[in-house]
């Protein structure tokens, strides 16, 4: 009679998912561009990773149906408004994350989360470099070691990252189930 919710672990391979709400989509990028935007200093900025990246590359590699490199375009572009820098660097990387998660989507999706870790470390750390690339032809000093620290930390997050954002989907439970 009362159902209640799925744990808070990962989708199971014979588990399947409900449709993914696209304001749920939408909610979540809002949520990661606000998350890049909070004001941090010290070891926090040091290791914030890029949130809203962390959330284009999910949500191209689970739902390429509603985000792919247009929609990681025009985010990128909101990230360049917001973080107050090089109009198009954002943009250009983004899209290109973008089109590498739907590129290695299947690849990413056949490992579980612990080893899709290392998977998006690389994609993240190609994003990070391709600002890095833009910033540095723009006249930008180069900056030290550890800007490439915020790339390893999402991919690090990358399976929390994933089960919260996949938990709406799991079907409620019957009190029987495991």
């Amino acid at each position: 009679m009362f159902t209640r919710a799925a744990p808070f672990t990962p989708a199971r391979p014979e588990e399947i998912l409900r449709q993914v709400n696209p304001w749920f989509i939408l909610l979540t990028f809002v949520l990661a561009l606000l998350a890049n935007a909070v004001p941090v200093a010290g070891l926090a900025l040091a290791l914030r990773p890029d949130f809203l990246a962390l959330a284009i590359l999910y949500w191209c590699i689970q739902e390429p149906r509603y985000v792919g490199v247009g929609v990681a375009w025009l985010l990128g572009l909101v990230m360049d408004v917001a973080d107050a820098t090089v109009f198009g660097q954002h943009a250009l990387a983004y899209a290109v994350l973008a089109y590498a998660a739907e590129y290695f989507r299947r690849r990413v999706l056949r490992f579980p989360l612990w080893q899709q870790a290392p998977q998006v470390a690389v994609l993240l750390l190609a994003c990070a470099a391709l600002i890095l690339l833009v910033r540095f032809v723009g006249g930008a000093p180069l900056p030290r070691w550890t800007y490439f620290v915020p790339p390893v930390v999402g991919a690090l997050l990358w399976p929390l990252v994933s089960v919260l954002l996949q938990w709406p989907q799991r079907p409620a439970r019957s009190p029987g189930e495991l």
